[in-house]
Formats: C-alpha cells, structure tokens, sequence
C-alpha cells in the first residue's frame, strides 16, 4: 500500500483538518481574549458590568462546559452521526453562536455562548480523532503529525486575538465577536470543498473499526474488555486526572492573566500602545515557532523519545514554572496604587507554559488514539477533553480570588499545586508504562 505523504511528508487529510481547527480557533481564541474583558467592563464602555468574581465564575464554567461537551460529542458520533459530519454540525452552531453574541443583549449573550458550547461538543473530539484515523496504528508519524495539528491550533488562536481583540476592545466589543463568526465559516468552507476526499481513507478505516465490532456485538463475542484493554484504559485515565491539575494552571492566561495584563502590566511595547488581549497572543506565538521544532526533535530521538507519561510530567513541571516566575511579579504590582509591571513578566511566563503544553496537549491528543479500543475511541477522547473542561472550572474558580487574594500568594499557590502533581506524576512513569504495554 503506497503512504500518503502530500502534506509535509504526512496525509493530504491533515491539511484539511489543520485549516479547519485553525479557523475554528480562530473563532475561539478570539473571543476569549476578550471575554472576560467584555463581562467585567462597565456598562457604559459597552460591557455587561459583572463583578470580577461573577465574570471569573461565568468564564471557567462556559469555557469548561465547551471542553465538557466534548464527552457527548464523542458519543454522538460514535454511535449516530460519525465523525465527519458531526465536525460539520458543530463548526455550523459555532458560527451561529459567535453570530449570537454579536447581538446586544444578556438572552443573546447567553444564548450564544451555549451555541458554542454545543458545537465545540461536536467538532473537538471528532476532529482530533479524524487526525488520530489518518495514521495505521503503528505509524511512527503519529505523534509528528498531531503536532503539527497541534500548529494549526495557534496559528488560527493567533490570528484570531489579532483581529478580534483589537476590534473588541479598540472598535466595539460586538464586532469583535461578529468577527470570530466570519472565522469559522472560513472554515467550515474549506472542510466541506476539501473534506470528503481527503479524509475518505481516515472516514473508511474508522467505519471499518465499527463494523468489526458491529459484527462482533451480533456473534456476541464483544462481551467485555481485555485486560490488556482495560490496562490501557487505566493508563488514559491517569493521564487525564493529572492534565486536569495541568489546564487549572494554563487556562487562567485567559482569566487570571487576562486580568493581570489589563490592570497590572505596562501595555506599550516598542513604543506602540496595545490592547491587553494580545498579550495572550504570545502563547500563540511560541507555539508556532515552538511545534515543527518539537516534532522534529520528537522523531530525532527515535528509540530514545520519552514515554508519554514522561512527557506529561515534564508538562506539569513546565506549568509550575511558568505560575513560580510571576511570583515577584503580582508582588510588585501590588506594591503601591497604579504600578505597573514589565509585560515581559508575562511573555516569560508564557513561553515557558507553552513548553509545558507542547510536552503534554499534542502527546496527550496521540496517546487517546492509540491506547482507546477502537470501539469507544470517540468516548475517550471525549473523556480527555473532560480532563480540560474540570481544569477550566477550576481556573475560572481561582481566577475568582484575582481582587480578593494577594497576586504573590495567588501565583505561588498555584505555582505549588503544579509542582506536587508533577513530582507525583514522575514517580507513577514506570507504572503507567507497564500499563500502557507495548504501546509508546
């Protein structure tokens, strides 16, 4: 059999499903750089005036909620739409729920947040398992090709805070979320000009997956799990425990940080006054410098590349890093009325967040697809996405001590969380390996 290599040596269909997470991020990364920004604004700049506790709280339960769906997304598609067409309903609410909220009012506000709720469920775990479906099991460009995936997420997220940021906070705050609209209906074009060609090989090997089992349901041999498979199983499930602890951290760059950045960091770089909202474009940015360097450097280990769950610890040792840094930071903000903190605290603090994201998101997106029994692959990428949505919550609750807790304490005590569950995940890596058997 000849191996697609038309897209930088991987399947053509990872461009197709790169563009379509890239403007679907594009949509997301663009309004929640200013999201919170727009519920803590007064009523008289055009926000919806919520205190910071109430829009923090707002915040970490849509944002969990939209990786929580993900769960019932992946179960939809396995068991009804499968994965091409639920990746297609869901980008079509989420342009409908971006289109929502650029109307005025809290009914539309809320009622597109929960658009895009809805179709995140669908799109994110059927289109990473697409990715995932591109490769034959023992693929060794696996791994190589979710990060690249993995690019097209920040590219998108990049762009994304770039425009709609800037239209939110410097033009009007509903344009803003009109424009992220426009973003995934690019999207959606391309999947729907491109998709079903390229991603026919992905789409027939998991519908022959499903068929195997259909017709072992049927002879009534499917009775349960191997042990092997329920191994394996175990192994996912310790990966998403500990990631949660890891998105408790990361995802405050859009609440905790987003805060931080607007009300304690000098916001003119090189001369040129910016919108607090891009600050959070940095983590955009390492990341796309970051990715093929990660992917490369991933198979130039060959034999000697790091187990998964080495891979997670170092994540988690990343994070607790990153939060360590901004320590004497939140101390200086703090130290007198109206002073203001070099940006580059942040960008720091970003940069070496996005080392520990590159180690665990991407690894952890690969491993679901491999250690999954095919028949509940959708399921359990769904339960990795729930990993997020549980991280989410606690951020968005953390982020709610941002004008009631002093910043050096809130920092450092997220700092040590982080830093505990990474040393507990580097003393589980040999006892996850034997789990995971002789799958890498």
């Amino acid at each position: 059999m000849t191996t697609d290599r038309g897209f930088f040596g991987h399947p053509r269909g990872l461009s197709t499903l790169f563009f379509t997470e890239m403007w679907e991020r594009f949509s997301y990364y663009g309004m929640r750089a200013f999201l919170i920004l727009y519920m803590a604004a007064p009523v008289a700049t055009g926000g919806l005036g919520f205190s910071d506790k109430d829009a923090a709280s707002i915040y970490g339960t849509y944002t969990g909620s939209v990786w929580g769906a993900a769960i019932l997304g992946g179960v939809v598609a396995d068991r009804f739409l499968g994965q091409y067409r639920s990746v297609l309903i869901g980008g079509i609410l989420i342009a409908l729920g971006h289109l929502t909220l650029a109307l005025e009012g809290l009914t539309f506000f809320y009622t597109g947040l929960s658009l895009i709720v809805l179709g995140t469920g669908l799109l994110k775990p059927n289109v990473s398992t697409l990715v995932g479906s591109l490769y034959e099991k023992d693929d060794p460009r696996r791994d190589a090709g979710f990060s690249i995936f993995y690019m097209g997420i920040n590219v998108g997220g990049f762009i994304g805070v770039l425009v709609a940021g800037y239209l939110a906070q410097r033009v009007n705050w509903h344009i803003g979320f009109a424009a992220a609209s426009v973003g995934m209906t690019l999207g959606l074009t391309q999947y729907v000009i491109f998709g079903r060609s390229r991603l026919r090989p992905a789409s027939d090997r998991a519908d022959a997956r499903k068929r195997v089992d259909a017709a072992a349901r049927a002879a009534g041999t499917l009775v349960a799990f191997t042990a092997e498979e329920w191994r394996r199983i175990a192994a996912l499930l310790i990966f998403c425990v500990v990631a949660t602890f890891f998105w408790a951290g990361y995802d405050q760059a859009g609440s905790t940080l987003n805060l931080f950045a607007d009300r304690y960091t000098r916001l003119n770089v090189f001369g040129f006054a910016i919108p607090s909202s891009w600050l959070q474009d940095v983590q955009s940015l390492f990341v796309i410098i970051l990715a093929p360097a990660f992917a490369w450097f991933w198979l130039r280990l060959g034999k000697h590349d790091p187990s998964v769950p080495t891979k997670i610890a170092l994540g988690l040792m990343f994070m607790g890093i990153a939060f360590l840094v901004l320590v004497p930071a939140g101390a200086m903000a703090q130290s007198a009325p109206g002073v203001r903190v070099s940006p580059w605290w942040l960008v720091l603090s970003y940069g070496i967040s996005e080392l520990g994201e590159l180690c665990l998101y991407p690894v952890g997106l690969s491993a679901v697809t491999k250690l999954s029994p095919p028949r509940i692959v959708g399921l359990m990428m769904g339960v990795w996405f729930l990993s997020i949505a549980l991280g989410d919550k606690l951020a968005g609750w953390a982020a709610g001590f941002f004008s009631t807790m002093p910043l050096e304490r809130l920092f450092a005590d997220v700092a040590g969380m982080l830093l505990i569950v990474a040393t507990v995940m580097f003393a589980l890596v040999k006892p996850t390996r034997r789990l995971m058997g002789n799958v890498h």
